[in-house]
């Protein structure tokens, strides 16, 4: 019997141990489950965003006009007032490259010379033909008054020698009148041909001219006095000593207006739906986070963009700060939270909570004794927390994840 009892006593023991570690151990390993009271109160659903400040009217600091007469289409910035300095009006901002101007300036000036050679050529031979057609004009009116004398002279011959006469005197006046007529359209003529060649050395000169007026405004100046902001190119990239304008972006730089500024920001084509002009947003300054700039969505783009280094479409929007302040400088990066809508007292859970199939929505909604599987009635959402319209009392107690079980 005692022999027995060890043996029943032994086969226990084991059976304990066989629990233990089923049983015993695996609870060590049991995740912990994570719990979250249901909210009852306001609810916001906010979308936030990233922007660059900017000053809403500015003036523009531009390259010379004229660029594109004068066969000038990319110049460089050779030298760059740095960005933020406040100038006066008249104070130098940038200058340009001037050596293709130059270039096409000793180009224009040996054709000015030539086109002087030209004219002077041309001045010349049209002297000398209109010499030479003058002398033959007299000529013809001396053999004009020949045939004149020989008529008068011959009333005492006879009738053919008369008539003879006569033919004489009408053919030498026909050729007189003709000599007249000719002189006057060779001289006309002539002087066509010298004020043709006259404008077109004019025209040269007046190119000239302008080069010289140009190369002059390549010295770039401020308009009026404010700060100096560097234009951004077509690729997003802000000019630069190396940096090239041309006649149809000749910005170089601009004087911002800091009485009122904005935020230029891109929402993803996900919330783009959520946004209309007329929200208010809540604006801060990353340079300076204790601060928070009450502000207003003025602009919302009707077509989508690929901005720069990412392949999602975002859409521009426009956001005014409904005030000012010292330390707000364009190109700071702003934080924008956007009020999509806001609702009173209304229950919510976080997302974390929320479990969604094809069929229904429902959350482990803590019990007694375990948890208990709860169909839920869902509305709009935030980037944490969701509105739950059915399903749930404030103060229950909800997984946020998920029960192994």
């Amino acid at each position: 019997m005692k022999k027995k009892g060890l043996i029943w006593g032994g086969a226990l023991l084991v059976l304990l141990i066989i629990v233990w570690i089923a049983f015993g151990s695996s609870d060590k390993t049991k995740t912990t489950q994570l719990y979250h009271k249901v909210q009852y109160g306001d609810f916001d659903v906010v979308v936030t965003t990233t922007g660059e400040l900017q000053a809403e009217n500015s003036m523009d600091i531009r390259g010379p006009a004229g660029l594109q007469r004068s066969g000038l289409y990319r110049i460089k910035i050779t030298d760059l007032v740095p960005e933020g300095t406040i100038v006066d009006s008249g104070d130098f901002v940038a200058s340009l490259d001037k050596s293709e101007l130059s270039k096409k300036l000793k180009d224009i000036e040996t054709e000015i010379q030539t086109k002087k050679n030209q004219y002077l050529q041309t001045k010349l031979d049209t002297t000398l033909e209109m010499r030479q057609t003058r002398d033959e004009l007299i000529n013809l009116k001396y053999v004009l008054e020949e045939n004149r004398i020989k008529l008068e002279q011959s009333k005492f011959e006879p009738p053919a020698t008369i008539r003879q006469a006569e033919i004489n005197l009408d053919k030498a006046k026909r050729r007189y009148e003709q000599a007249v007529e000719n002189y006057k359209i060779k001289r006309d003529k002539a002087v066509a041909k010298m004020r043709e060649v006259e404008a077109d050395l004019a025209k040269t000169q007046r190119k000239m001219q302008e080069m010289l007026d140009l190369m002059g405004r390549f010295d770039v100046k401020a308009p009026k006095g404010g700060m100096v902001i560097y234009q951004r190119s077509w690729n997003g990239t802000k000019r630069k000593v190396g940096s090239s304008i041309s006649p149809w972006n000749p910005i170089v730089a601009t004087l911002p207006d800091m009485s009122s500024m904005i935020s230029r920001a891109y929402i993803n084509e996900v919330d783009i739906s959520k946004i209309s002009k007329g929200q208010q947003v809540e604006v801060g300054v990353d340079a300076f986070p204790d601060k928070q700039f009450a502000a207003e969505i003025i602009d919302v783009a009707n077509v989508g963009e690929q901005r720069p280094g990412s392949d999602a479409k975002v859409f521009e929007v426009i956001i005014r700060l409904s005030e000012t302040d010292s330390v707000l400088k364009p190109g700071m990066t702003t934080s924008n939270r956007i009020m999509v809508s806001h609702f009173d007292s209304v229950l919510s859970v976080p997302l974390e909570a929320l479990r969604v199939t094809d069929s229904a929505r429902f959350v482990y909604k803590k019990a007694a004794v375990g948890l208990n599987k709860t169909k839920v009635t869902t509305g709009k959402a935030n980037d944490n927390f969701i509105i739950v319209e059915d399903g749930l009392n404030e103060n229950d107690e909800v997984t946020l994840n998920l029960p192994e079980e």
